[in-house]
């Protein structure tokens, strides 16, 4: 933001402020002219008694609120140096209105000054009671202004904490996902290398050029749905290393969604839990389709990943499970969407598993 700039964002507020307190100012002047004409019944119109009441009222908000605005903005000013304002400028509006007054009227300043000396103590009560009523107005919007302005701060300060506290969150969901992988990746490799030294060691250069493709993204806080696909195409290449032909794969990514950005790392984990608890136990193996697509009505971005293994209801021996993937990924995105986004894993037809992500786009 440059200087011109920044000088009209500060001034811009100060003039509706003051020009919002002339009008309130008018309000109370009409009352006052109301009370000297038809309460005090004092020798003069009301025309007169309005004319000299403005000229009065609009000097001394514009010396006092004027003043304000122009030395503390908006803000609270300190009370010792408004105080002082406002005693200077009660003599010197009480002077200049008159002044103001009577060449507007076209009558003498002394018939006026006459007038208010022939009702000194009404119009000393009056004009006390006046200024008590138009100081604790002023300054009890001040003060709610004021406590406002702290509210919002406090506010503000808190959904900063806020934000910073779900950031920790999900690092800490994001980095958990990584040693799960690499943790059955390894035990996976450590049972090759006893039976196909060689089919370990291709193996062994997949896992690495897979690490060193998400040793960057995974860190990141978004990615692109292009670089997800292109992350679990080599997560399912690794895995066809071990299991050879019983494992088959699609990945169906349109080109207008290959922009897309994503929380990184949140599809890897349900692949992997369709060849861990569907693919894998299964005698003959199955297959694995992962596709992105966008609903036409809602907008959402949904992401499949469905198999045709044993489906939710096997419980295959030997194969335990921690969950670890699927509680993040409810977790991420609760974290990141709120109400907003939706997980659901589901029978697949004829056989299998079918796990749904809707997440907003």
């Amino acid at each position: 933001m440059n200087s011109a700039q920044a000088t009209a964002t500060e001034t811009y507020p100060r003039l509706r402020r003051f020009a919002a307190d002339i009008g309130i100012t008018c309000i109370f002047n009409t009352a006052i002219a109301l009370a000297i004409t038809y309460l005090m019944r004092v020798n003069t119109s009301f025309y007169v008694s309005f004319v000299v009441s403005m000229c009065i009222g609009l000097l001394m908000v514009s010396i006092v609120d004027g003043g304000r605005l122009l030395m503390w903005g908006t803000g609270r000013p300190p009370r010792l140096p408004f105080f002082l304002l406002f005693l200077m400028a009660l003599p010197l509006s009480q002077f200049c209105g008159n002044t103001v007054a009577s060449w507007i009227l076209g009558i003498p300043r002394e018939s006026i000054s006459a007038v208010r000396s022939n009702n000194m103590v009404s119009f000393m009560t009056l004009f006390l009671l006046t200024c008590i009523a138009i100081t604790w107005f002023f300054w009890s919007r001040g003060k709610m202004e004021y406590l406002k302005a702290q509210a919002e701060a406090e506010k503000a300060r808190a959904a900063a904490i806020e934000k910073q506290a779900i950031q920790a969150q999900l690092q800490m969901l994001q980095a958990q996902i990584e040693p799960h992988m690499l943790f059955n990746t390894l035990a996976n490799l450590q049972g090759l290398i006893a039976v196909d030294a060689q089919r370990a060691q291709h193996m062994l250069d997949q896992l690495i050029q897979y690490l060193r493709a998400t040793l960057t993204s995974s860190r990141s806080e978004k990615t692109t749905l292009a670089h997800e696909f292109s992350l679990m195409d080599a997560y399912l290449s690794l895995m066809q290393v071990r299991m050879g032909a019983r494992l088959s794969y699609r990945l169906s990514l349109p080109d207008e969604l290959s922009a897309q950005e994503v929380p990184p790392m949140l599809m890897q984990p349900l692949v992997e839990n369709a060849i861990k608890h569907g693919v894998e136990p299964k005698l003959g193996g199955g297959h694995i389709e992962v596709s992105a697509t966008r609903e036409g009505q809602t907008g959402m971005l949904c992401l499949r990943i469905a198999d045709n293994g044993l489906g939710l209801d096997a419980k295959p021996a030997g194969v335990h499970s921690t969950h670890v993937g699927l509680a993040n990924i409810r977790d991420r995105l609760r974290a990141l969407y709120g109400e907003r986004a939706s997980f659901e894993l589901l029978p697949n037809e004829p056989e299998g598993a079918v796990a749904r992500l809707r997440i907003p786009s």
